[in-house]
């Protein structure tokens, strides 16, 4: 058993890799990131942030034009459409229009989730 941050008893799940270390509990942000996978890589935490930023701007785009990006073994990444419906302000109970929306949508497949789950 470990400690997080504010001191309380944590398991560690063991990480998808088998061979990178668990980060330290809590939010990891991009430059957390880049770091580890320079670490893993041996490349310079310069060269790991380019690759990532290029590699999330690869599945943004795709999104954007309606796309779908699938990682073997991680996850899916695709657009979720949302037609128009009828809503109610909240504040005043009125009947409202909710215009049609498109948002991103990740699925994680197999080996991710079992990963998570333990």
């Amino acid at each position: 058993r470990e400690q997080d941050r504010k001191g309380e008893d944590t398991d560690r799940t063991p990480s998808l890799m088998s061979n990178l270390a668990p980060m330290e509990r809590g939010t990891v942000n991009k430059q957390d990131l880049a770091a580890k996978v320079a670490s893993q890589t041996g490349t310079t935490q310069a060269e790991a942030q380019r690759a990532l930023d290029a590699t999330l701007d690869a599945i943004v785009s795709e999104l954007a034009v309606g796309g779908e990006v699938n990682l073997a073994g991680f996850g899916k990444f695709t657009v979720a459409y949302r037609k128009a419906r009828e809503g109610r302000n909240p504040a005043t109970g009125a009947t409202i229009q909710i215009a049609a929306s498109k948002a991103p949508k990740f699925s994680a497949l197999g080996a991710f989730k079992k990963a998570v789950k333990g």
